[in-house]
């Protein structure tokens, strides 16, 4: 018996496996902004500005 590939379904499918897989791989690269400390960027900034 032969085998049927579907074909169009199978390009589906891998697009939206890449699209999430984008997803993902974006939001790791954006900073967690509760991780920042504010005050020491404000400081550095006073720093730079009367050096």
């Amino acid at each position: 018996m032969a085998v049927t590939r579907l074909k169009r379904k199978g390009l589906r499918n891998k697009l939206n496996a890449k699209s999430r897989v984008d997803r993902i791989k974006d939001l790791l690269r954006k900073p967690d902004i509760r991780n920042v400390d504010v005050e020491a960027i404000k400081a550095s900034f006073t720093a730079k500005a009367e050096a």
